[in-house]
């Protein structure tokens, strides 16, 4: 009996999976809004900017897009916490709201919806490639290029978070650089056609439809961010920050340079290139635009940071959070590179080619459904347990957040409903899913389920047992040897 209960721990204690150590964190301040540059600046923003500008001026996108980005990044920032304070990945934290098992329902979601847009980044950075390849040697087949692309980002990812990094390096000052060359030339084509940048809309509109236009665009961005902003701790357990650390932004300023200022200003400039690619060109697709607007040498220059701007965003946004979750679920049979391949092989097979066309539709969706989970660690980790977590109880299969069978019931009826009712109202579904997410979890946990499952950091709220980086504390966990994944790797580097 007690091999069967070691084997079961040792399913929780995947090395992939385990804390990430103070020594070990390796994301600088700097590291880290380097990395938020080649995140934010990805292509499928582009249909968020070219359809807010059919009923919005320039401006009022402008202005719905800070709102959206601030907001989720405040989001990004509270719950990029937990890996910041204790160094868990956002499955592993899961258990806690969820039960060791039920953590793989809503997980999955998450892990799902990256690998979508792994495919969709991949396609528009495939796309790119073929440009070039068919400039340079007259080569035109996008979905081989779609492959060999998909392999080279997997093969980076699987290197570890150091790789990710200094590809980050390479890539943002030339990823500055394209945006603002086709700001200025699509915007110099579209004032040839006599539309004027800062104050041509396709279909204006006034009071109560002009707000809830506005309201998409904030929420769609949001939708866009939420399936980061869900799993923040699996980067933020690698940054940097000051043990014995009381003052909460003093120990989260790693974050709140990448997610409140970086973050903003180039979701924004990628949603201003969207609006005005639709003003010269009549579509969002930045390839086309690109096409349109250059040719030659300079073109193939061009199409070549589209493909670095996939590439950065692709990496640390959707296959780490992905693969991470794969191996969760999966256990120490799944390392972490076997994740990364799962990854990309259901980014493909849902054929990303297709979803762009209905991406803000789906985006409103998926805000609601994800931005629920967002509400429900929110509840989890701040209102309910102050922070403090029982680490070592989340790696234990018999441990206190085995709850009934391994599942929350708490936070599956509060993830559910507050999906459900999220998209009732999509316009708003991203703001909706977090209240509703986070009220009915705090009320049921609190009032009914943890009274039937104790927790020991809220019976005993002690800071020096449950508390990480601010009581100066790493957590080890003992685990079975597996082969290296992405924290071996930094460790290692």
């Amino acid at each position: 009996m007690s091999d069967r209960k070691e084997a079961n721990s040792n399913y929780l204690k995947s090395p992939d999976l385990l804390p990430v150590t103070h020594e070990n964190r390796s994301i600088s301040m700097m590291g880290f809004g380097v990395i938020w540059v080649g995140m934010a600046i990805v292509l499928a923003a582009f249909a968020i900017g070219a359809g807010g500008i059919i009923n919005l001026s320039m401006p009022m996108l402008i202005l719905a897009t800070l709102v959206g980005s601030i907001l989720i990044g405040i989001f990004m920032v509270v719950i990029g916490d937990i890996g910041v304070e204790h160094g868990l990945s956002f499955p592993v934290y899961m258990r806690a709201p969820f039960g060791t098992i039920g953590t793989h329902f809503p997980s999955f979601a998450r892990a799902f919806t990256a690998s979508c847009w792994f495919g969709i980044n991949t396609y528009f950075g495939s796309l790119a490639i073929n440009g070039i390849l068919n400039i340079l040697v007259g080569f035109d087949n996008w979905f081989i290029c779609f492959l060999v692309f998909a392999t080279l980002q997997l093969f980076n990812v699987s290197l570890g978070i150091k790789s990710i990094e200094r590809f980050a390096d390479f890539a943002a000052p030339v990823i500055i650089f394209i945006s603002i060359w086709m700001y200025l030339q699509l915007s110099a084509e579209a004032k040839e056609q006599g539309k004027a940048v800062w104050s041509w809309v396709e279909a204006p509109q006034t009071g109560f439809e002009q707000f809830t236009a506005f309201m998409v665009v904030a929420t769609a961005i949001m939708g866009f961010w939420a399936t980061l902003a869900a799993d923040m701790p699996t980067l933020s357990r690698h940054f940097k920050a000051p043990k014995n650390e009381r003052n909460w932004f003093k120990r989260n300023k790693t974050q709140l340079l990448g997610s409140l200022v970086v973050q903003p200003i180039f979701n924004t400039l990628m949603i201003v290139i969207g609006a005005v690619c639709y003003m010269a060109t009549g579509s969002g697709d930045p390839v086309n635009a690109l096409q349109q607007a250059a040719g030659g040498f300079v073109l193939v220059i061009l199409l070549s940071m589209i493909v670095l701007a996939q590439w950065s965003t692709n990496t640390s946004a959707n296959v780490i959070p992905a693969a991470t979750i794969f191996s969760n679920i999966g256990g120490p049979k799944i390392p972490f590179w076997v994740g990364v391949v799962v990854a990309g092989i259901v980014g493909t097979v849902v054929q990303p080619w297709s979803l762009f066309e209905v991406l803000n539709s789906v985006l409103l969706v998926v805000g609601g459904i994800l931005s629920s989970i967002v509400g429900i660690l929110f509840a989890d980790y701040y209102l309910l347990r102050k922070r403090r977590v029982n680490v070592k109880d989340l790696y234990e299969a018999e441990g206190q957040y085995r709850y009934l069978k391994g599942v929350n019931v708490a936070g599956i009826i509060a993830w559910v409903i507050g999906g459900l009712i999220a998209n009732i109202w999509p316009s708003f579904s991203s703001l909706i899913g977090f209240f509703v997410g986070a009220a009915l979890y705090y009320v049921l946990a609190k009032f009914w389920w943890f009274k039937k499952y104790p927790q020991a950091e809220i019976v005993n709220p002690s800071d020096d047992e449950y508390l990480g980086i601010t009581a100066g504390r790493s957590w080890e966990i003992d685990a079975v040897p597996e082969p290296i994944g992405v924290e071996q790797t930094a460790s290692t580097d």
